[in-house]
């Protein structure tokens, strides 16, 4: 797995899954629970992950749909 996207705003990690899945790109979303630890203030970004043989679509279908990537 790699890393794809990093963002605080939920609703870019919701928007680029949907972008990925119409594309019938797997992903995986990591740290959806630190929100419980943080209070729900969003100060910690969530990541989403792809499989290693996907990254370089997946990072296409985000440059095309400009989604900054939070590096």
């Amino acid at each position: 797995m790699k890393e794809l996207l990093r963002s605080t705003d939920p609703t870019i990690i919701a928007f680029a899954t949907a972008l990925l899945q119409g594309e019938d790109i797997d992903c995986f979303e990591l740290d959806v629970n630190m929100s419980v630890l943080e209070g729900g203030i969003g100060i910690f970004p969530r990541r989403l992950m792809v499989r290693s043989d996907d990254h370089t679509a997946a990072m296409r279908v985000m440059r095309d749909n400009e989604i900054p990537l939070g590096k």
